[in-house]
């Protein structure tokens, strides 16, 4: 199952408000290949990429759902569940939810993440 790679970083909340604020001044233009998804830490990138989540993910990609319903029929996890993790999951651009009249089908638009965090600062630090 060869699919798209997704870059994600971790920074903390603070060092992305500094990032945030450096591009804005237009002290920092981010270069090309930088995570364009930032998780505030490896605990919570681990929450959203669970096992299980990658496991449903691997579900979407291969049954192909047409809606959340169909969804919970294959995998048993109940529709409100689901829709939680979904939603959090296309927050991240993870996954798409395509609208189609009162259905909802998800779409996986990454199947493969590298994950980029150190400890030294990619940008300048906001002035204080």
């Amino acid at each position: 199952m060869a699919g798209k790679v997704m870059k994600v970083g971790i920074l903390s909340r603070e060092e992305y408000r500094e990032r945030t604020m450096a591009i804005a001044r237009g002290a920092y233009k981010p270069k090309n290949g930088e995570p364009k998804i930032w998780f505030e830490s490896i605990q919570s990138m681990a929450q959203v990429l669970s096992n299980e989540n990658q496991e449903l993910l691997r579900i979407i990609v291969e049954q192909k759902p047409n809606s959340i319903k169909e969804l919970e029929a294959v995998t048993g996890r109940k529709s409100s569940n689901l829709s939680r993790t979904l939603k959090q999951m296309a927050r991240y651009g993870i996954v798409d939810l395509s609208r189609d009249n009162k259905t909802v089908r998800p779409v996986v638009k990454a199947t493969d993440f590298l994950v980029e965090f150190g400890l030294s600062r990619h940008f300048p630090k906001v002035a204080a």
